[in-house]
């Protein structure tokens, strides 16, 4: 709302000598064109060149009027925000680990898929984890074993792999989501791999047992379920416990590989035996974000400072 008081039309609202100039000395305020119990007024120039009076009502009513409505964001997205999905996967900064190590798989898969059949067999005899290589270069087999896939990118612990693994480094780190897949997969292999022996030894399995191919990251992803499970939430982590326990279980019923399928077991036992551990690290791993986080918020405050001290000199 604007009053527009030009000297043509400007007109004393009383007597130069009447009550109101007498009590606020040579004018009223009606006199000197302010409007008496109004919002502060400022001169601004009318369109002819004049100087009127304009409140802050009509500046903040055109400002409004001018910007335009901003729509709002759907449902789906609001909540898609909040959940994080691209979280799942993980990434070079984020997950170390787990993505350096699925580079790794991906390339090894490309080689067992594209190259020479042959080739790719002597590869997987050189990385295979039965009893003759673990007698005679247990270390160089059980890390060679880890870096192939049975089956491929398109194996379901490929996909299980990035899922669990990622999930598992955001809340222990990626130096202690490796102990806990090394250890599964070097603990499940020599359980696995010693019966056989001992029974070869028993005479219930033949000499040729010694030499079964034995490779692939399922112990380690078995283990690290078993793990991660006991980080999620009841209602989350009992039933991926249950769902992923009743295939292997359907698995060895099954006894096409009865001795691959009690690895399998034995890895998710040995996750779930990690339990006390994997929630202590879980823990430590928690405060060290947030003593990160109190550092980077006091050095930032500390370079305000700094920064408000130099402008003041």
């Amino acid at each position: 709302m604007e009053r527009i008081a030009t000297a043509d039309t400007q007109a004393p609202a009383t007597p130069p000598g009447g009550p109101l100039a007498d009590e606020f000395g040579s004018a009223s305020p009606l006199d000197s064109g302010l409007l008496d119990a109004m919002p502060r007024q400022r001169e601004v120039p009318d369109a002819v060149g004049q100087l009127g009076f304009a409140t802050r009502t009509s500046a903040a009513v055109s400002l409004s009027a001018s910007t335009p409505a901003v729509p709002g964001e759907s449902r789906v997205l609001a909540a898609l925000r909040r959940l994080h999905p691209w979280r799942l996967l993980p990434t070079p900064t984020g997950t170390p680990f787990t993505f350096g190590y699925g580079m790794l798989l991906v390339v090894t898969s490309l080689v067992a898929q594209y190259a020479d059949p042959t080739f790719v067999t002597q590869l997987h005899q050189a990385s295979s984890t039965d009893v003759t290589h673990l007698l005679r270069d247990p270390f160089l087999v059980l890390v060679a074993s880890a870096m192939w896939i049975v089956g491929g990118v398109v194996s379901p612990y490929a996909f299980l792999f990035l899922l669990v693994l990622t999930a598992l480094e955001r809340r222990i780190g990626g130096v202690r989501a490796a102990g806990v897949f090394l250890s599964g997969h070097i603990l499940a292999t020599l359980a696995t791999e010693g019966t056989v022996g001992i029974a070869v030894l028993a005479g219930h399995l033949p000499d040729t047992s010694l030499h079964r191919l034995d490779y692939g990251i399922s112990f380690g992803v078995a283990t690290s379920i078993g793990a991660l499970a006991g980080l999620l939430r009841p209602w989350l982590g009992l039933p991926l416990i249950a769902l992923f326990g009743w295939s292997l279980v359907a698995d060895l019923i099954a006894f096409t590989d009865p001795m691959t399928n009690w690895g399998h077991l034995i890895s998710l036992t040995i996750g779930v035996a990690t339990w006390p551990l994997i929630r202590r690290w879980a823990r430590a791993a928690r405060e060290e974000r947030a003593a990160r986080v109190a550092g980077a918020v006091g050095v930032a405050g500390a370079a305000g400072v700094a920064r408000v001290e130099v402008a003041g000199v």
